[in-house]
């Protein structure tokens, strides 16, 4: 093992390897990614690794418009020989009261001035998208067609490819246990395989991010929280879009193979590490899919599975350099968003790095927000 790197990134995950490889991309020579247990073990493989744009706040409009328009173009930048299995088959988000068709009404103001071709739609007109959804309780939706979908697997595999053919050192099944600090700056990291002195340590450690803070002596605010998903076994293309309701608790969508993807979120889940699946989940999610989508009572479901969002006070993720503590960045708290914010998060970490001008000013994603209680609520999330 490498005994000095110029950048460690804890976290092998797709923030993690979209850091390395922009970093690399860039010229840095010696970077190590710390990976404590196999690739795509942690949220990234646990996510249903939809894209979308449709957002409730300017800085999440502008991150997954960079990042959105990276993926469509993604293969050839990675060089990537296997399918990322990328379908841009939109996102149809459902209003299920006059309060949130209003708040729809904003949203798609906002995203139509960033760029972002989304539109507020009529049942009539949501039905011509899903014909057999039920709209009962809807009051109308917002769709736009660039929205989408990848196998997570397969884009993580072509970012850490990307950047191992770059020179970057991956290290899987070693597990960081401590952050050296002196003087308030980074100086090493302890791991279970070794030592590593370096001046820039980069935590991408999803559900893990306290974890790891905790480990160079800094508090953040974050917290993780189980969320579940199941997968059923293939059927003939049905479901066009992404199919998601903030009201009603629920995303779903076909993938290109065929199977039928869904998760809901639950209030009542404590804070914690917990990665087991419950028949609680299947009955509730059985229940709220059936009702807006009745073909799917049809779908027999293969596997269940959970993962953790790592979450912030107000569901926006952390970018940057701890203030207290140089050389220490973090890439932590996306809410369950980290997927499809992850183009985004490796280009900007490394500029940040790099002291680079920002492709987009995410100075208000600052660790510091917190303590200064200048919080920025994103509305729209599951």
């Amino acid at each position: 093992m490498k005994s000095r790197a110029d950048v460690v990134i804890v976290g092998g995950g797709i923030s993690g390897a979209a850091i390395a490889y922009n970093l690399a991309k860039k010229g840095v020579k010696h970077i190590v990614v710390l990976e404590k247990s196999y690739q795509g073990s942690g949220s990234t493989g646990r996510c249903g690794a939809g894209i979308r744009q449709q957002w409730g706040t300017e800085m999440n409009c502008r991150l997954s418009k960079l990042s959105n328009e990276y993926f469509e173009k993604a293969k050839e930048e990675l060089e990537y020989h296997g399918d990322l299995e990328f379908k841009q088959g939109g996102y149809l988000i459902l209003a299920s009261t006059d309060s949130e068709l209003e708040l729809f009404r904003r949203n798609v103001r906002l995203q139509n001035k960033l760029g972002i071709r989304s539109q507020l739609i009529s049942n009539e007109e949501a039905k011509e998208i899903v014909p057999f959804l039920v709209t009962d309780e809807i009051v109308g939706a917002t769709y736009h067609e660039k929205d989408g979908h990848l196998n997570p697997f397969t884009t993580l595999d072509a970012f850490v490819r990307a950047a191992k053919r770059m020179g970057v050192t991956y290290l899987t099944h070693t597990e960081v246990t401590k952050i050296n600090v002196q003087k308030g700056r980074v100086v090493g990291v302890e791991t279970t395989a070794g030592n590593i002195a370096t001046d820039t340590v980069v935590n991408a450690a999803g559900g893990y991010s306290k974890v790891v803070a905790d480990l160079a002596g800094v508090a953040i605010p974050t917290y993780s929280e189980r969320h579940q998903i199941l997968v059923t076994t293939p059927i003939n293309p049905i479901l066009k879009p992404m199919v998601m309701s903030f009201s009603k608790n629920i995303y779903t969508q076909q993938v290109p193979h065929g199977s039928i993807i869904m998760g809901r979120s639950d209030a009542s889940e404590p804070r914690d590490l917990n990665n087991r699946s419950s028949w609680q989940f299947l009955d509730e999610m059985a229940k709220t899919v059936t009702s807006l989508l009745p073909p799917l009572e049809r779908v027999r479901v293969v596997r269940a599975w959970a993962g953790q969002y790592n979450l912030t006070p107000d569901k926006q993720p952390i970018l940057g350099e701890v203030p207290d503590v140089k050389g220490f960045y973090l890439a932590v708290g996306f809410s369950g968003h980290g997927f499809m914010f992850a183009p985004a998060t490796g280009i900007l970490l490394s500029e940040m790095i790099l002291k680079e001008k920002l492709t987009i000013d995410v100075s208000a994603l600052g660790l510091n927000r917190f303590s200064k209680g200048e919080l920025i609520i994103e509305p729209s999330v599951v």
